[in-house]
């Protein structure tokens, strides 16, 4: 089926496989006899819960295998827009190095040292301070039940703390929208905002009011209306995109794949699925 393309109601259809599309009554209606939503990711907040649970769905995801790519991801966003790494590249593929190239300073900040901001600490959160740890980085974290841990801040302290701030939270209720303006503004001038969760955890039109503004800089993989893209961003120095790469990596994917399989075949065989949500 093609990306956003369901197909035909079909009553034999037991278990779906879902990708990035979103799973409503409208699905649910589609499919009367389904019994399972195995979803291809970590994150499920595209499959509306109770309208499954109205139906005695099961929804599944593919959780545990994704933080190692999620984190590598994550601090080479760190790289690239501490050190300039994009810009640097469109300058030699411009031709423009060595023709006054130096008339255009690409002095970045060191990531050595530098004070790490992680919110949520969950298994990609860890896996990015284990990394984080390499580059001698001093780190802070946040979640949602606060700890006597020295290294625990609150959300707004910590953005008025930390030089990079890296999301790591699920999207929901709670989260939806929680770094807005009021927050990006606790953070420290020429900060910069990681985000490889999801997109809609920020509000969108006040990073990008801030970024417009120069005043802070973003490593983005994730957006709040994918595939589309804020176009006054794609202009800007102080901002490196990529396109929802988080878990693309071939032995990533493949772990992912075989997570769900084991979650479908699970619920063919009568059993409960071994990453019910």
């Amino acid at each position: 089926m093609e990306y956003g393309d369901l197909g035909a109601p079909r009553d034999d259809v037991e278990a779906l496989a879902v990708v990035a599309e979103p799973v409503g009554e409208a699905t649910l209606e589609r499919f009367p006899s389904l019994r399972l939503v195995a979803n291809y990711g970590a994150g499920y907040d595209l499959v509306e819960m109770e309208a499954c649970r109205a139906r005695g769905v099961v929804v599944t995801n593919t959780p545990g295998v994704t933080a190692a790519a999620t984190a590598d991801l994550t601090m080479g966003l760190i790289l690239a827009v501490r050190r300039r790494i994009a810009a640097g590249d469109r300058v030699v593929r411009s031709g423009r190095w060595g023709s006054g190239w130096a008339d255009e300073p690409l002095k970045g900040d060191e990531v050595t040292g530098a004070t790490l901001g992680i919110v949520g600490l969950g298994s990609t959160g860890r896996a990015v301070a284990h990394r984080a740890r390499g580059f001698e980085m001093r780190i802070l974290y946040t979640r949602s039940t606060p700890d006597d841990d020295p290294a625990y801040r609150s959300l707004d302290e910590l953005l008025g703390e930390a030089d990079i701030v890296t999301l790591h939270v699920p999207l929901t209720d709670e989260t939806r929208g929680f770094v807005d303006a009021r927050r990006l503004a606790f953070m420290r001038d020429s900060a910069c905002l990681i985000n490889t969760s999801r997109g809609q955890v920020v509000e969108e039109d006040a990073l990008v009011a801030e970024l417009l503004s120069g005043r802070l800089r973003a490593g983005l993989d994730v957006f709040a209306n994918e595939p589309n893209v804020p176009r006054e961003l794609f202009e800007l120095e102080n901002v490196v995109m990529t396109p929802h790469l988080g878990t693309a990596t071939d032995g990533t994917r493949e772990a992912m794949t075989r997570v769900l399989v084991d979650n479908v075949l699970a619920v063919e065989r009568g059993e409960q699925p071994p990453n019910a949500v």
